[in-house]
């Protein structure tokens, strides 16, 4: 029963999404074509969001809701988040979907993207088994 709130909270995220057409695909080939602000405004409000949201909570020591203190650890950079990033990039640009969205998609009847998942949870899983193998 405690899953409902999460399965309901996914439905409402879907639907701004949606309606947002943040899931469009000639939404996302504007971005990389660099003719419209639509996506990078959209982009840019969840950065200044979270980034608000990230100094509240650590201003305020802020709770999660089972009384957990909220913990941020920085994390040095290295050129794997260069890589990671270019991949990203082009997984997003060919697909023309980001993971978010996904489940919107074939919420919208997009069945095709349900390749694109099971590629995404390949990509993830291979990542997992060869992780220690690579340089971090």
């Amino acid at each position: 029963m405690r899953m409902i709130k999460y399965f309901v909270i996914g439905i409402y995220f879907g639907i701004v999404l949606t309606k947002a057409e943040v899931i469009s695909w000639y939404r996302i080939q504007e971005m990389f074509r660099f003719q419209s602000f639509h996506m990078y405004g959209i982009i840019g409000s969840a950065v200044a969001v979270g980034a608000a949201s990230i100094f509240a909570i650590k201003k305020f020591k802020i709770k999660t809701l089972n009384g957990e203190e909220v913990k941020t650890e920085p994390k040095k950079f290295h050129k794997g988040f260069i890589i990671g990033g270019i991949m990203f990039g082009m997984g997003w640009a060919l697909t023309g979907a980001c993971p978010g969205p996904l489940f919107a998609l074939v919420g919208n009847g997009y069945s095709v993207i349900i390749i694109v998942i099971i590629s995404a949870l390949a990509g993830t899983f291979t990542y997992g088994l060869i992780k220690t193998k690579l340089p971090h």
